[in-house]
């Protein structure tokens, strides 16, 4: 590659455009540079919350993307030909949506978003490196590019409810505005303000253009932290605009062969101060609790009401995506309303709440202790992230992998971790999850949960102020105390422990097994939980789910204190889950 680059600055003539390979190695140059560079992004993080986790979002995002790039480059592996550069971006710009983390993450997504709505325009190609433009006028050398350049920052800012300069929108801007004057007519291809120290106009086709963008980011990433007042009292630059200067860093690699040095002779590193102290008094305002994040199926109406629900409820509002396929990104105080916000909107799915801690608003530091648990539905992934859990949500169908365990057990940020996995399919993947985690230095127990409402139980006496084994032995205890049963409709005729099921009879499973067939929900459920507090219980939990009624709930607690004085009874919403209805007998 830098033999490639020499030659290059030696004959102008040759063209350096951003092809479907050119796309590939970018990825996987972003990634690496990423890799590299995690730790440090993550420690300058401060803002919007200083939850030192920007570094880590952006590399998923872009790991997210690379593999989608990979894939297309897989399909076409039997022949000799590759992708053609739509098909690449467009990939690319999908698993960026589908993979971004955080709010930095979501930005990036959308910047790749925009530069694949221009990119994945029809190219063609001139002698010198250009393009036809979408109005069918020459494009020269870069100019493409450069327009694609635009277009991300554009997206990007209208992705963000309050865009706030000093921020990697800032820096994105910056590259666009520098990527233009290096590809100006006029200009002659000079580098831009702030590009003198690269020869970009050395390079034909692309060239330039790339590297007046990352010369301009440099600078503009340089100047935040007199933009933003919590970064010029941590010393330090925006986290996120950092992180895309890595990921311009490697488009100029990608399209030139040259890896251009991320500090400038003379310049100060974008580093940590030895310790960076709260960035907001004491007695300043604390953020929202929770960041939520999700994939929202819906039309741009559905999107236009939920822009106007979040922004209500919480800040750092980001919605990416298009074509009826969006990732939401919030933080707020009310996780279960940003969820159901989404439902109303649409279908969510992939939602992910994460707990920031008390200290929200200011660094967070790694927990002692956190609670994971994978829960069936929205609402209950509202409940135990508001009891401090951070969740996973198990679509109907679609189990969590291994690799989303992991994920969540990282975002966590504990050094000691409780997972519950609250469904007997996932006890080989839960497991699978906990011996990496461990593997990487985090204390893993394991509950063997079997269902949602053993997790609530065990969660309801979780005390991370005590011994951590002490804590495990009692949410283990208070989770095998806890009988659990739910209503599944039967979708064929077969054999079970009650007898012969017809499709469409209600199934009332006790335990796993098949305790009473019935034909509909209210009397079914009212016979199980009879089978289960003959038993004897104190507490019975029901779980409902989206389409069942609160006259069931009624109706089903009028007969648990008509027929057990001393039992309580407490309703949850559960949202859409696998079953209309979940019990629990404690």
């Amino acid at each position: 590659m830098q033999f490639a680059a020499q030659a290059a600055k030696e004959d102008p003539q040759v063209p350096h455009i951003l092809d479907a390979t050119a796309v590939r190695s970018w990825c996987s140059l972003a990634l690496d540079a990423l890799g590299r560079d995690r730790e440090e992004i993550d420690a300058i993080n401060v803002y919007p919350v200083a939850d030192g986790d920007t570094g880590t979002n952006l590399y998923l995002t872009v790991e997210s993307a690379a593999r989608a790039v990979e894939a297309v480059f897989d399909a076409h592996a039997t022949g000799t030909s590759v992708p053609d550069l739509p098909d690449t971006v467009r990939a690319m710009a999908h698993g960026a949506l589908i993979g971004a983390r955080g709010n930095s993450g979501t930005i990036l997504a959308q910047l790749l978003r925009g530069m694949a709505e221009v990119l994945g325009e029809t190219r063609e190609q001139t002698a010198d490196g250009g393009a036809t433009g979408a109005d069918g006028a020459a494009e020269g050398g870069g100019a493409h590019l450069a327009r694609a350049l635009r277009r991300a920052a554009q997206l990007a800012r209208e992705a963000v409810a309050h865009p706030v300069e000093g921020t990697i929108l800032t820096v994105a801007s910056a590259a666009a505005d520098a990527a233009a004057r290096a590809t100006d007519d006029d200009a002659g291809g000079a580098g831009g303000e702030g590009a003198a120290d690269h020869d970009g106009a050395a390079y034909g086709g692309d060239g330039a253009a790339v590297h007046a963008a990352y010369a301009g980011a440099r600078v503009a990433l340089d100047a935040t932290p007199g933009q933003l007042a919590v970064l010029g009292r941590a010393g330090v630059v925006d986290a996120g605009g950092r992180g895309l200067l890595a990921v311009l860093s490697a488009l100029v690699e990608a399209v030139t062969g040259d890896a251009p040095s991320l500090v400038a002779p003379g310049t100060r590193p974008h580093e940590l101060p030895a310790v960076v102290e709260s960035c907001e008094a004491d007695d300043g305002p604390v953020g929202p609790a929770f960041e939520v994040i999700y994939l929202l199926e819906t039309d741009e109406e559905g999107i236009a009401l939920l822009r106007r629900r979040l922004d209500a409820l919480g800040d750092s509002l980001v919605v990416v995506g298009g074509d009826g396929l969006w990732n939401v990104h919030v933080h707020v105080d009310d996780a279960g309303a940003a969820v159901e916000a989404g439902v109303e909107a649409g279908r969510p799915y992939r939602i992910r709440i994460t707990h920031f801690g008390a200290a929200a608003g200011h660094r967070r530091e790694r927990a002692q202790r956190a609670v994971v648990a994978v829960v069936p539905g929205e609402g209950l992934a509202g409940l135990c992230a508001e009891a401090g859990a951070t969740t996973v949500l198990a679509r109907p169908g679609e189990p969590p992998a291994s690799g989303e365990l992991v994920d969540a057990i990282r975002r966590a940020h504990a050094h000691e971790v409780v997972l519950l996995p609250n469904d007997t399919e996932l006890r080989h993947t839960a497991a699978a999850a906990a011996e990496q985690a461990r593997a990487e230095g985090i204390r893993v127990a394991l509950i063997p949960t079997r269902a949602a409402v053993q997790g609530i139980a065990a969660l309801a006496v979780h005390e991370p102020d005590r011994r951590f084994d002490e804590d495990v032995v009692a949410m283990t205890s208070a989770a095998g105390a806890t009988r659990y049963a739910e209503l599944a409709v039967a979708e064929r005729q077969s054999w079970t422990t009650a007898g012969i099921c017809q499709a469409g009879d209600l199934l009332g499973l006790i335990d796993g097994d098949v305790a009473v067939i019935g034909a509909e929900l209210a009397s079914t459920a009212e016979a199980v939980l009879n089978r289960m507090l003959s038993a004897g219980g104190e507490l019975v939990t029901l779980v409902l789910g989206e389409d069942v009624p609160d006259a069931l709930a009624e109706r089903l607690e009028r007969h648990v204190r008509d027929g057990h004085l001393a039992v309580d009874t407490v309703v949850y919403r559960g949202g859409r889950q696998s079953v209309p209805l979940l019990i629990g007998v404690e």
